[in-house]
């Protein structure tokens, strides 16, 4: 585990996260009373859910979770499409959340308590936030755990799947079809090449605006226009963190990247925001 400082700097190897921090990030966890949090993907990998980067198995060998997660893909193939966004919903079921989720409910409570907030919008689609006990701003792609029509958009209320999330599902099931009009349900997500929910998109980018200190901890950087939200914290010159192992697309934006599993750097940070 590294911790880069300004990112552009040379690293510091093996360093005792809380004891080494510096004490320029320290002091902005500290002093912050408006923290706006971006999480992605790599947060709820630490639990178990797997990217849309690595490799599919079972039904989806032959497809990449990119294959997968588009309008054109589910009118090709409804039943496979389908099929492996229940067994994903099944598998998050299955897993917990980790010390970086923890981590921010803590830093959460720890602000309130002192007249200021944290404020959570995530990437994700999963409930691993919630289930730690975040209250969460905005799901920027929507939830696994909802559905709707594909065509006229009315809600639909559908039981948990049976699925064992660790084992591939021998067959696609067909999906339901909505009793309004008859087309075919799907879930409440954004796909490739879908608009962000406005709502959702405009929340956050004002949060950000507002905040003292923003994190991002988890996302690639990749995935538009969720990723160019954290840039907005450049116009009022508000620190920018990143918590990621790998570099990443924003990394040449922040002031400083930590270098390390959110399960780890997380805590740091709310330990030394904590600090007296």
């Amino acid at each position: 585990m590294t911790l880069t400082l300004r990112c552009a700097a040379a690293t510091v190897e093996s360093m005792q996260v809380l004891q080494e921090m510096t004490d320029d990030v320290a002091s902005l966890a500290r002093d912050a009373q408006k923290v706006a949090v971006l999480t992605g993907a790599g947060i709820s990998a630490e639990s178990g859910v797997p990217t849309f980067r690595e490799v599919q198995t079972g039904l989806w060998e032959r497809f990449s979770a990119q294959d997968l997660a588009t309008t054109d893909a589910f009118s090709a193939n409804p039943a496979l499409v389908w099929t492996w966004y229940r067994w994903r919903q099944s598998l998050i079921r299955q897993v917990e959340p980790n010390p970086g989720h923890i981590a921010l409910v803590e830093w959460q409570r720890h602000l309130a308590e002192r007249g200021g907030r944290l404020t959570i919008a995530t990437q994700n689609v999963d409930d691993l936030h919630e289930r730690a006990g975040a209250r969460v701003l905005a799901h920027l792609h929507g939830s696994i755990f909802t559905h709707r029509c594909a065509e006229c958009g009315t809600a639909a209320q559908l039981p948990d799947p049976t699925y064992n999330g660790f084992e591939s599902p021998p067959e696609p099931e067909e999906p339901p079809v909505c009793q309004d009009c008859g087309a075919h349900i799907r879930p409440d997500v954004v796909w490739f090449g879908e608009m962000l929910p406005m709502e959702a998109f405009e929340a956050t980018a004002a949060t950000i605006r507002n905040a003292d200190l923003v994190i991002v901890a988890g996302t690639s950087g990749i995935v538009q226009p969720a990723a160019s939200l954290p840039l907005l914290a450049l116009e009022r010159g508000t620190p920018l963190i990143e918590v990621n192992p790998e570099l990443t697309e924003l990394s040449e934006t922040m002031d400083y990247c930590l270098r390390g599993s959110s399960g780890s750097l997380l805590p740091a940070l709310v330990s030394a925001a904590a600090a007296q």
